[in-house]
């Protein structure tokens, strides 16, 4: 019998890849064969290829889809068309039995080539409400699952499903000996772990690093400052370990922490509830984005999960507050966290797909 196929999709950030990266290898362990379209200059070239170089890479062509007035409104759609074009061609040859898409702009072009070849498409969304690429796609799509049961409300109830949060096994399994290793520390303080995303953050890291001087008195810090944006003058400092960006070493770093300092995409934050991790959320400001990190962060102060900082609020002083106010609630959020719902595993995910295959 051919061994069937199946194609993923997504890019443009590491939280439009993470998913896929998860439900890879239980596809494979299902017997698939697994193909991947991504943008041709995304990070989902380097995270697919590092991580699965056996998985076939397609890079296609792929405009951003914006809100505001630009120029390149009126050019990017020829290269959406032209991606459109390049990913139906791909489908063409692969022939898989279903496509799945993590969203993200390089994702449109793909599920509208898949419409066109007669190929079920399973999209996934997770934020509160959805993504302006999701929301494209969602009529060429046989069906969307959300993370977010407030999600439902926003898309048609024949063709949507709340899985919960799906996550990957290996997160599960990181050691915080080795976290502690891996950074220089002791088991003599507690450990704020600040992350701003793969691509880092401005707000963050200065932030932080405008408060160091008192904060590493009371922790050790480990902070994920992004590609380009680590400090010479600050890497001998005690107590304190930069990293512009991290792969396998994240779970070890993760179990490390005892309090998380992030933006407020929403992959990330469910991997810090799975874990009980006490975090104060900094979501990009509306200003920078569509406002779907606010509207997580504010859902998961709702539910107990987290602390709240808007970027609009952010200084040193509300910052380093933030922090203490934090550190004071720990108890009661763990035990709010602990009494959330188990997150479906990358095989249960995998086989919800499956069950729209062509």
């Amino acid at each position: 019998m051919k061994q069937q196929t199946i194609i993923l999709t997504g890019g443009g950030t590491a939280g439009h890849v993470s998913l896929n990266q998860a439900i890879l290898p239980s596809l494979q362990e299902l017997g698939y064969d697994v193909h991947y379209i991504g943008s041709e200059q995304g990070i989902e070239k380097e995270l697919i290829g590092e991580a699965f170089p056996s998985v076939p890479f397609y890079g296609i062509s792929s405009g951003k889809l914006r809100r505001y007035f630009s120029m390149k409104n009126f050019t990017d759609p020829f290269k959406v068309l032209a991606g459109i074009m390049q990913a139906f061609r791909i489908i063409k040859k692969v022939k898989p039995q279903v496509i799945f898409s993590k969203g993200g702009f390089v994702s449109v072009p793909v599920v509208m080539a898949a419409k066109l070849a007669g190929i079920p498409v399973v999209i996934h969304e997770s934020d509160v409400t959805p993504g302006l690429a999701n929301k494209i796609a969602l009529p060429f799509a046989s069906h969307i699952f959300t993370i977010f049961e407030e999600t439902l409300q926003h898309l048609p109830k024949e063709k949507a499903t709340c899985t919960g949060s799906i996550i990957r096994q290996e997160l599960f399994m990181g050691e915080r000996a080795k976290g502690l290793l891996l950074c220089g520390f002791t088991t003599l303080k507690p450990v704020l772990l600040v992350m701003g995303g793969s691509l880092g953050s401005v707000v963050l890291n200065d932030a932080l690093r405008q408060n160091l001087p008192e904060l590493v008195k009371q922790f050790q810090i480990i902070h994920l400052c992004g590609k380009g944006n680590f400090d010479d003058t600050l890497a001998s400092m005690p107590g304190y370990k930069q990293f512009e960006y991290v792969t396998t070493e994240l779970p070890d770093l993760l179990h490390a922490a005892d309090f998380i300092v992030s933006r407020a995409g929403s992959n990330s934050i469910f991997e810090f509830l799975a874990l009980h991790k006490p975090m104060l959320l900094v979501p990009l400001s509306a200003q920078k984005s569509r406002g779907d990190q606010i509207l997580n962060a504010n859902l998961f102060k709702r539910q107990g999960y987290a602390e709240v900082l808007e970027e609009e609020e952010m200084t040193k002083e509300s910052f380093k507050k933030s922090v203490h106010v934090l550190t004071e609630r720990k108890e009661d959020m763990v035990a709010t966290m602990k009494k959330t719902q188990r997150p479906k595993t990358p095989k249960e995910m995998a086989e919800l797909i499956l069950h729209y295959k062509k």
